[in-house]
């Protein structure tokens, strides 16, 4: 923007330049702050945290601010220079001003109609080829605003062992609870369930009822949401199910639609109410054990989950539950093919580009991690 006396509201300063021109910055908090917005999204975490039912977040989504911050992230982007169908890049939008932009970005949202999204196919290692889609422009603001709101509401409410696109978590926390499990619980059965097309396969009208569930009940919000999910796609059409992968708040999505099976498993086990309020989780867990039911914990990076348990009966019967669920409750199916059984003293099991198994070491028997032969012939 090449307004030279555009001010941040609320950031108390006039910052003499370009707005969208802020100083590079080492992280997303610092931008949060930089635009004022730090103690929105740490209310909104702590309301969400407690109960509260969101029905007035719309103008907190178009919040000038709201709408500055979401342009930073975007340029900060390593895609803000791929175009979309309609050939627009950040660079079409860096010359305007500050007026002139927000006034674009609530025009755009008015009677809201989504572009179609480009349709590329990117090259995995097995020769197979993933289908990416990408959104134009101002539709990738218009999610990040979306997402920057939504985000603090949504995190609130996931399972702590979920890891995948997630603030302050990753792959590498993925791995060591996997590892805990195994070393520290004895785990050594893993039951892999592979989704099959997860991003692709699914329901809307059941994501829309998810987010409601967890909270989001602004119509006006879930009504926009809607018609992003039905954005059409370059050569195929209006889509009748899934998010695309390429979008920006497609992992966020993607979350709130597993959450449901994160909790569901846990609370068989990992979270069970007892009737007696145990002050140590070990001696709940010794109690849990006299009973029939199932042993397991979930690990989950996005739509890559491993429930880890302690033998191959209780194994068969996560994996018959998990396999049900699925298909009762998130409407999805599972790829008889790639989801298994696995005895980690036995036979390796792959996770996040690990293969994972378990070795005898003395009288104990720990965790061995290896990168696997996927990752190695992809590097």
């Amino acid at each position: 923007m090449n307004v030279e006396t555009d001010e941040v509201q609320g950031s108390g300063k006039n910052v003499g330049k370009s707005v969208m021109e802020v100083p590079r910055l080492n992280t997303k908090i610092r931008y949060w702050e930089y635009y004022d917005l730090q103690e929105t999204f740490d209310q909104l975490f702590t309301q969400s945290r407690n109960g509260k039912k969101f029905y007035q977040l719309y103008e907190l989504i178009i919040s000038e601010n709201n709408i500055l911050l979401a342009y930073r992230t975007i340029k900060a982007n390593k895609g803000s220079s791929t175009p979309g169908t309609d050939s627009f890049t950040i660079d079409n939008y860096k010359e305007m001003n500050q007026a002139e932009f927000i006034h674009l970005i609530l025009s755009h949202l008015e009677n809201y109609k989504p572009k179609s999204i480009k349709r590329v196919m990117i090259p995995k290692p097995n020769g197979e080829k993933r289908p990416l889609g990408i959104p134009c422009m101002i539709d990738r603001m218009i999610q990040q605003m979306f997402k920057q709101i939504l985000e603090p509401i949504c995190e609130a409410k996931f399972y702590e062992h979920s890891y995948g696109f997630r603030p302050l978590r990753s792959a590498k926390h993925a791995l060591g609870r996997i590892m805990y499990l195994i070393n520290i619980s004895k785990m050594h059965y893993a039951v892999d369930i592979d989704i099959k097309g997860f991003f692709d396969n699914v329901n809307h009208r059941l994501l829309i009822k998810q987010l409601w569930n967890i909270g989001i009940c602004d119509k006006q919000v879930l009504a926009i949401l809607s018609k992003s999910l039905k954005s059409p796609i370059q050569g195929e059409g209006i889509p009748s199910k899934g998010t695309i992968q390429g979008g920006i708040i497609s992992p966020l999505l993607s979350n709130v639609v597993l959450n449901d099976l994160d909790h569901w498993v846990s609370k068989q086990w990992h979270t069970f109410e007892t009737k007696y309020p145990y002050t140590k989780g070990y001696n709940k867990f010794r109690a849990l054990r006299d009973t029939n039911l199932k042993q397991g914990y979930i690990v989950r990076y996005a739509d890559d989950f491993k429930i880890m348990t302690n033998d191959y009966p209780t194994a068969l019967k996560w994996f018959h539950a998990v396999k049900l669920y699925l298909k009762d409750r998130l409407k999805l199916d599972i790829s008889n093919e790639k989801s298994k059984i696995v005895n980690l003293r036995k036979c390796k099991s792959e996770f996040l580009g690990f293969a994972i198994c378990v070795k005898q070491k003395g009288k104990k028997w720990v965790c061995n991690s290896r990168i696997s032969n996927k990752k190695k012939g992809s590097d």
